[in-house]
């Protein structure tokens, strides 16, 4: 089967529009509410490693996670004064990269001009950070991809970051997949139901080196006539609008796809909305992460075996697919800009080519819940650390309880202390529960 999209006569644009450059771009780090404090914040674009760090005046500091040294990760060292330190000889580097300190040369002597480290752009804004992968110079602040949306008042807003185990082109043609909510987050998406699943009607509305513009509806009610807006803005933006054109009502999930590197991916997901009803608004940023997650994982281990055949068979995806209009139309319309546009990225699966050594991987993504989304989120590592707390007091209190409970002679004292100590079991296994649920990535039985 072919794919064909409903695209309108567009205006033909320059060659220079037409050229994607995957450096001279704005790249989402992380959530400035899940940046460490005082520590440095180690990651990587396309298996480049950097290092994110706040100078002593607060400034965002953004640099190459590599001493010059004997080339250890600057990531596992300490911020002093600002300043990041090595964690094996001590080298101590600034704002700019340079090489402040190095304590193995005598006073007098000169700190070498090629000790320093490379730089880059980094801002903070709409309460992420951003980091510009190319020169410098050439960073323009008014192309960060914005969601013009999330300046509205009274908006809510919930952040999730998690870490994934595949390629990125696999995860944006996961998000920008409609079709599959209703059956694989059946229960677990908001509204969603397998039974609800219908084909849809999908209109790709233009295409350019910047991204692809998009719609679609259901046909679960008749004579639907409410479009729902998507775009993908490159290289990592899936922008959903779900209440385009309705007055006072606005909302919107806008997924942040960071290529780590290959076989590797970062999501930053925002759900954003005026219209939430009082207990979603209420809920802790660490329960709703549960539920996030657990929608990720539901499609995790089918990626993995999607990624794995594409690239044990070798076949591209116009071979091994057999996409269809009425659910897949916007996944193979990246897939196809991918070959168009972007054929120098580090790696990709584009429709016709691709580019990776699938034999070759720097570093993979642990597939348990714990490394993969609490170990770097600060609200649900906030609740991990608490109820572990808890979870060991509740034992400490249950065992001293039952302590006095048997040695005590007076029978009130034994109801009492029995009780308590059953009361602090029951509380145990309960946070226990939940610890269980930070740790261990949910599965499909």
């Amino acid at each position: 089967m072919t794919l064909t999209s409903n695209k309108p006569e567009t205006t033909p644009v320059s060659e220079a529009q037409q050229e994607f450059n995957w450096r001279n771009c704005w790249y989402p780090v992380t959530f400035t509410q899940d940046l460490p404090k005082n520590l440095p914040y180690g990651f990587t674009l396309y298996d480049e490693p950097i290092v994110l760090f706040r100078n002593s005046e607060g400034k965002l500091v953004c640099l190459r996670d590599l001493c010059p040294h004997r080339a250890a990760k600057l990531s596992d060292g300490q911020i002093i004064d600002g300043q990041i330190e090595c964690l094996y000889h001590g080298w101590q580097f600034g704002s700019e990269g340079e090489c402040l300190h190095i304590p193995q040369l005598p006073e007098d002597a000169k700190i070498p001009a090629n000790s320093c480290v490379q730089s880059y752009r980094v801002v903070e804004c709409q309460g992420t950070i951003w980091m510009w992968a190319g020169d410098p110079e050439s960073a323009d602040e008014k192309s960060i991809p914005i969601v013009t949306d999330l300046e509205t008042p009274g908006l809510v807003i919930i952040d999730t970051v998690t870490d994934l185990p595949y390629d990125p082109t696999y995860l944006v043609e996961n998000l920008l997949d409609p079709a599959h909510v209703p059956i694989s987050h059946d229960r677990t998406e908001l509204r969603a139901r397998r039974e609800d699943a219908r084909p849809l009607e999908m209109e790709i509305l233009s295409v350019s080196a910047r991204g692809i513009e998009a719609r679609y509806r259901s046909n679960i009610k008749p004579n639907n006539v409410n479009w729902l807006d998507l775009e993908f803005i490159a290289p990592c933006l899936v922008h959903y609008i779900f209440a385009k054109g309705v007055p006072s009502i606005v909302g919107g999930l806008a997924l942040y796809a960071i290529p780590l590197g290959q076989g590797r991916s970062r999501i930053l997901i925002r759900r954003y909305g005026n219209f939430f009803s009082w207990s979603f608004k209420s809920k802790p940023r660490w329960l709703e992460h549960l539920r996030q997650n657990k929608i990720l994982e539901e499609d995790l281990f089918l990626i993995l075996g999607q990624e794995k055949y594409i690239k044990q068979s070798g076949k591209s995806l116009k071979k091994a697919y057999l996409p269809l209009n009425t659910s897949d139309m916007f996944l193979m319309e990246y897939h196809k800009w991918v070959d168009k546009f972007a054929p120098d990225l580090p790696c990709y699966q584009g429709y016709s080519t691709s580019k990776g050594n699938e034999n070759h991987r720097l570093e993979k993504v642990p597939l348990d819940r714990f490394s993969r989304h609490t170990k770097i989120c600060s609200s649900c590592n906030r609740a991990y650390k608490v109820t572990n707390r808890v979870k060991q007091i509740s034992i400490g209190l249950a065992i001293a309880l039952f302590a006095t409970a048997t040695l005590a002679d007076n029978s009130t004292i034994k109801i009492v202390a029995v009780s308590i100590s059953l009361l602090a079991i029951v509380t145990a296994i309960v946070t226990q529960i939940i610890k269980t649920k930070f740790e261990v990535s949910y599965t499909r039985h």
